[in-house]
C-alpha cells in the first residue's frame, strides 16, 4: 500500500489511525493530569496540613500541564486539515538542518528542505516554529546525531505545500504507517512584499492553502 497513490493523505488508511491515535493520547493527557489534579485536591481536604504540603508541587505542576495539553489540540485539528487537503510524499534525502536557517524569521527548532512545486529546483524551508513535541526530531536533526538516529529520517512522509504549510512523519519500521505527525511551517521574511503567486502558487494552490487556515497573498 503506497501512501503516495491516495488522493489525499486522509485516504490513507493507517494514516487516519496513526492521527486517531494522536488525537486519544491528547484527550487521555488532558484527562490524566485534570483528574489527577482533582483527585489531589479532594484527598487534601480530609487530610494534615503537612500532607497538602507534600501535594503542592503536583497541584502546580498538574495545573501547568493541564494547560499544555489544551495547545496540542489546535496543531492536531491542523494536521487534520492538512492531511484532508494535500496527499503524502514519500521523500529520501531531505536536506534538514538544526540551527536557524539564513531565510527563516521567527522562532525555530530545526528545518527542512523541499522543492517548490512550481520551481523544482527552487527550495523551500519550513520549519518546527514551537518546541513543543519536537525532541524526537531534534535528537535527529542534530548535527552529531548518530548514523543510526540519521538513518530514522533518512525518509519521511511529506504531506502540504512548502510555499504555506506542511507536515511531516517519519515511517514505521514496515514503511506502511506515518508516525512523529509535526506540522511544520513557512517562515521566509518577505523580500519587498513578495507574494505566494511569485512562488509560482496558482489560484487552485491558493485555496488549497486556505483550506488549512493559511491566507495567502
Amino acid at each position: 500500500m503506497n501512501p503516495a497513490d491516495f488522493a489525499t493523505a486522509w485516504d490513507h488508511p493507517p494514516t487516519r489511525l496513526t492521527w486517531l491515535r494522536h488525537m486519544c493520547m491528547n484527550m487521555l493527557g488532558l484527562i490524566g493530569w485534570a483528574g489527577g489534579w482533582i483527585v489531589l485536591l479532594g484527598i487534601s481536604t480530609y487530610t494534615p496540613n503537612w500532607v497538602v504540603w507534600i501535594f503542592m508541587p503536583y497541584f502546580f505542576y498538574g495545573f501547568y500541564r493541564v494547560a499544555i495539553q489544551f495547545k496540542y489540540f489546535h496543531p492536531a485539528l491542523r494536521m487534520l486539515r492538512i492531511l484532508r487537503t494535500y496527499p503524502w510524499q514519500v521523500l529520501r534525502g531531505v536536506p534538514n538542518g538544526l540551527g536557524d536557517h539564513p531565510d527563516v524569521v521567527g522562532s525555530q527548532y530545526g528545518w527542512f528542505e523541499f522543492s517548490n512545486p512550481a520551481y523544482p529546483d527552487q527550495l523551500l524551508p519550513l520549519v518546527f516554529g514551537q518546541h513543543m513535541r519536537t525532541e524526537w526530531w531534534r535528537r535527529r536533526l542534530a548535527p552529531r546525531a548518530k548514523p543510526k538516529l540519521k538513518a530514522q529520517i533518512e525518509v519521511v512522509w511529506f504531506a502540504g505545500d512548502p510555499r504555506f504549510i506542511g507536515l511531516i512523519a517519519a515511517p514505521t519500521a514496515s514503511g506502511q504507517a506515518p508516525r512523529r505527525l509535526q506540522v511544520i511551517n513557512q517562515q521566509m521574511a518577505a523580500d519587498g512584499g513578495r507574494s505566494f503567486s511569485s512562488w509560482g502558487a496558482t489560484p487552485e494552490d491558493i485555496e488549497r492553502g486556505r483550506r488549512v487556515g493559511i491566507y495567502p497573498a
